[in-house]
């Protein structure tokens, strides 16, 4: 059942967070495909090089003066460091869509050698409905060659809107830390042709890596909260994607949205030792055994009836949950997610 959808291209933004100072290869890469869209580049205010950029793109770029600017040294050190730069991009589009794709990406080719667009298959993604109250065998029915299969209840196969489009990674696959570190020839080297919508009440660990959502819809709840004690500069050393990933599964399925896997691969290069960052008593895994039941628990008030509501209401949640345990990654984390709507609200004049 295959879908015609029209999204302008003055409708997107690709926000990239710059880890590194020299972006002329990776710009370069993504040139054919990158050079039609706007771009947002926000430097990790952690980064004193200047940033190399060539010529072709449109392209605004944000630093820590910008950040301090709009929210202050103390927040900006507290939300924007690492890859949590790139939520400073997040804040300032106008753009109903946003791409991200982090700076170690370049395309992919799929199965047959073709290189894959990235930014066409998010936004064919977001544009087509998501069917998240039941579960489709052939995968996503709007996709070419797919269609909703026998028993598919008619009444249900408009579906629902798609807020966030979450892709993958060819090469190095977003494993954490200590898999990387056993298996360090590990290479994911399949490539499958599918998109499928994650089933309501499901959790899943969203990697920020490659993405794409509907910033209309989702609003903050998207944000930097959760920061490790000895957080660093690696993807497997942070979990602040992973953290809101599941605030933002919860509020989607609160507010009847849709959220997708799959397809868009990018070929995620080689960075960082794995083994030399277990080597920080690294803290994520044992986060998530506290984290994933208590996202299972929530149940969002009625009230609750846009993303900024959900989102305060969870930081509620978070800290009546952790209190009593002093668990101070989880309550910086709700004070951090109260923070960052309270900036959105002041940032974005649609959201008041």
């Amino acid at each position: 059942m295959a879908t015609q959808f029209s999204i302008k291209d003055d409708d997107v933004d690709i926000v990239i967070g710059a880890l590194q100072s020299d972006l002329t290869s990776f710009m370069n890469a993504w040139k054919p495909i990158f050079s039609r869209f706007h771009l947002i580049i926000v430097k990790d205010p952690e980064l004193k090089e200047d940033l190399k950029i060539p010529d072709g793109f449109d392209v605004k770029i944000y630093t820590k003066a910008d950040m301090d600017k709009t929210a202050g040294a103390s927040l900006t050190s507290q939300l924007f460091s690492g890859y949590s730069c790139r939520y400073f991009g997040y804040l300032v589009s106008s753009k109903k869509y946003v791409i991200s794709i982090d700076d170690d990406c370049i395309p992919a080719k799929d199965d047959k050698g073709f290189q894959v667009d990235a930014v066409a298959q998010h936004l064919f993604n977001l544009a087509v409905p998501a069917t998240p109250l039941f579960f489709n065998t052939l995968y996503d029915p709007f996709c070419k060659g797919a269609d909703f299969v026998r028993g598919y209840p008619f009444s249900m196969r408009e579906g629902v809107p798609c807020a966030l489009s979450c892709g993958l990674w060819l090469n190095l696959a977003d494993l954490d830390a200590p898999t990387q570190a056993l298996k360090p020839e590990q290479r994911n080297t399949r490539y499958v042709d599918a998109v499928l919508t994650v089933p309501a009440k499901a959790l899943m660990p969203l990697s920020g890596i490659n993405i794409g959502f509907n910033r209309e819809l989702l609003g903050p709840a998207l944000f930097p909260g959760l920061k490790l004690t000895k957080e660093g500069k690696l993807r497997w050393e942070t979990m602040e994607d992973v953290f809101s990933g599941m605030c933002v599964k919860v509020v989607c399925d609160h507010l009847k949205f849709g959220v997708k896997t799959g397809l868009p691969y990018v070929w995620r290069e080689e960075r960082g030792d794995a083994v030399q960052s277990l080597k920080k008593d690294w803290e994520g895994m044992k986060l998530m055994e506290d984290a994933v039941p208590f996202f299972e628990s929530i149940k969002l008030p009625a009230e609750a009836v846009k993303a900024e509501d959900c989102l305060l209401e969870i930081a509620k949640l978070v800290k009546e949950r952790f209190a009593a345990e002093k668990n101070s990654v989880f309550i910086q984390a709700a004070d951090a997610m109260t923070e960052w709507v309270n900036l959105w609200k002041k940032v974005v004049p649609a959201s008041n």
